[in-house]
């Protein structure tokens, strides 16, 4: 254990428009674990995923991938993500912090092998729209958020 303070539960979140990558991790173990994507059809039934495993988790604070260009800037994506934080703000009433996504779905399929990436372009489509991708996407985004801010204490 690190210290006397209570541990902080935190869900990652990658956004994207039909699907929505999660993953699990907090301040004492500082691991991010994949969780299922919220890969239902409509946005609603996409936030009430979200709702459910904030419950289940008891997740306190909220890490969402920030997209921002490779120069640092905000670019159109940014606005998308900044309407959907302000969502999960109103909703849940929680913290949310932003996390740079830099590359992260590119890191994130590095991680598969290749028979779940795909050999042709359908199996690629077909596997992207499991949103395993996009969980492995949002622990890399948690990982590096837990890593920043709860580094290991030095010995």
């Amino acid at each position: 254990m690190r210290s006397n303070t209570p541990v902080r539960n935190f869900l990652g979140i990658d956004h994207g428009d039909r699907r929505i990558g999660l993953s699990h991790g907090d301040s004492e173990t500082t691991l991010a674990f994949p969780l299922p994507p919220a890969i239902e059809p409509t946005p609603e039934e996409r936030l009430a995923h979200i709702n459910a495993e904030i419950r289940r988790l008891h997740i306190n604070e909220l890490v969402v991938g920030y997209p921002l260009l490779p120069d640092g800037t905000a670019g159109a994506r940014t606005q998308v993500v900044d309407a959907f934080i302000a969502t999960l703000e109103t909703q849940f009433k929680l913290p949310v912090h932003r996390s740079d996504e830099t590359l992260t779905s590119v890191e994130a399929s590095k991680t598969l092998s290749p028979h779940q990436r795909g050999r042709t372009p359908a199996e690629r489509r077909r596997h992207r729209a499991t949103g395993i991708l996009d969980s492995r996407a949002a622990t890399l985004i948690l990982q590096d958020f837990l890593e920043t801010h709860f580094p290991p204490p030095i010995p």
